[in-house]
């Protein structure tokens, strides 16, 4: 992560979106910046000096948080192949992906997780399909570079929701993406499928950069692409 996409982060989880975690200091990251400043009393530049890093740094005023320092790229974005994938339409999953349930994959998640349904069971280790494997690692990694502990756990990400689960659509015929390992779900409870923004916690403004971590792996999002099952990511487009 770059000192800009961490500036953009921060912003956004303290209530301040500037548009995509993507580095540019355009004018919407920098009226949004401006409007920090101007809510913490320092000079409103529209740049990143010290006393603005530090305010960011401080816990979010949306949520209760532990900041992490900023760390560059090379040492928090984790593995990297090399590679950026283009995933199917969902009805070319089957042929890109092969038979539902196999060809799978156990990928270790950097931060603690219990089942949403029974928080007493601790997850240390999701099952992705293989071919999905290294991209939601750069996620997972990338993610955790953005929040801290207590960001996480404020956003349900903690929460797991599921991944491989060979079923059918909900009132449908058709596999769901789960059945191939190539979606994953967090903190259902509160993302529950009906629900829209902004009832649905991760349709908030601090939930972007996480959505968007998936999105650089080309992972969707329904929430954000169709206004509804807000705690699902999915390797296959619309």
């Amino acid at each position: 992560m770059t000192f800009e996409e961490w500036v953009q982060s921060r912003l956004t989880a303290h209530g301040y979106p500037c548009g995509p975690i993507d580095g540019i200091f355009g004018p919407a990251t920098r009226a949004a910046l401006k409007h920090f400043q101007a809510a913490h009393q320092l000079d409103t530049s529209g740049v990143g000096d010290a006393a603005t890093v530090l305010a960011l740094r401080k816990p979010s005023s949306r949520v209760p948080v532990e900041e992490k320092q900023f760390i560059p790229d090379r040492d928090r974005d984790g593995p990297d192949d090399g590679r950026r994938s283009v995933w199917p339409r969902q009805r070319d999953v089957p042929q890109f992906f092969g038979p539902v349930g196999r060809n799978q994959t156990r990928l270790e998640v950097p931060w603690d997780m219990v089942l949403a349904w029974k928080t007493d069971i601790s997850i240390r280790t999701i099952t992705v399909h293989e071919k999905v494997a290294a991209s939601a690692e750069r996620a997972f990694h990338r993610i955790r570079g953005i929040y801290s502990t207590r960001e996480i756990k404020a956003l349900g990400l903690h929460l797991f929701g599921g991944s491989l689960n060979v079923r059918r659509m909900r009132g449908g015929s058709r596999y769901s993406m789960h059945s191939w390992g190539i979606a994953i779900d967090f903190d259902p409870a509160r993302n529950r499928l009906s629900w829209k923004r902004p009832r649905a916690r991760l349709s908030r403004d601090d939930a972007v950069p996480f959505f968007q971590a998936f999105e650089a792996e080309g992972w969707l999002s329904l929430g954000r692409a169709r206004n509804f099952d807000w705690m699902h990511v999915q390797a296959a487009r619309l």
